[in-house]
Formats: C-alpha cells, sequence, structure tokens
C-alpha cells in the first residue's frame, strides 16, 4: 500500500490549519473606540463588569474564553437554584 504520502499530506494540512487557528486567534484587537464603546453599551444588560470587558484590548482567543466562562458562570448559576 501506498500510505505514505497520505500521510504525509495529512499532517502538513493538519499543521498548516494549527497554524492558521493560532494566527486568527492570537490577532490584535482592530476595533476603534467607538466600537469598543459601542459593543460595552450593548454587554451592559449582561452586567457591568461584561461591559467593562469591551473596552479592553483583547485578542479573539482571550474573547473566546471569556464567552466559555460566561457561558460555565450562567450553568452553574442556573443548576444552583
Amino acid at each position: 500500500m501506498n500510505t505514505q504520502p497520505k500521510t504525509l499530506i495529512i499532517i502538513l494540512v493538519t499543521i498548516f490549519l494549527g497554524i492558521v487557528i493560532w494566527g486568527i486567534l492570537t490577532m490584535p484587537d482592530q476595533r476603534s473606540a467607538g466600537q469598543k464603546i459601542g459593543d460595552a453599551v450593548d454587554a451592559l444588560p449582561q452586567g457591568v463588569d461584561k461591559a467593562a470587558r469591551q473596552l479592553e484590548d483583547r485578542t479573539p482567543g482571550e474573547k473566546l474564553g471569556d464567552a466559555i466562562k460566561d457561558a460555565g458562570d450562567d450553568i452553574k448559576k442556573n443548576t444552583d437554584k
């Protein structure tokens, strides 16, 4: 069987995708001050701390981590009742 070229291609594609994903998740925040303020105003109903986070320069990876943490906190809050 000739599976070695297939395996090499799969490994190279996986490495490439990993680099692309890492690049996307570590991109600097490109929002203007007005966009940050607008995002903070939109997040006010969810709490002042979440609105304040919108004013910070955060990478997409940090935003994703915050969203995961917030979802976990919401689940915990809803199951503790």
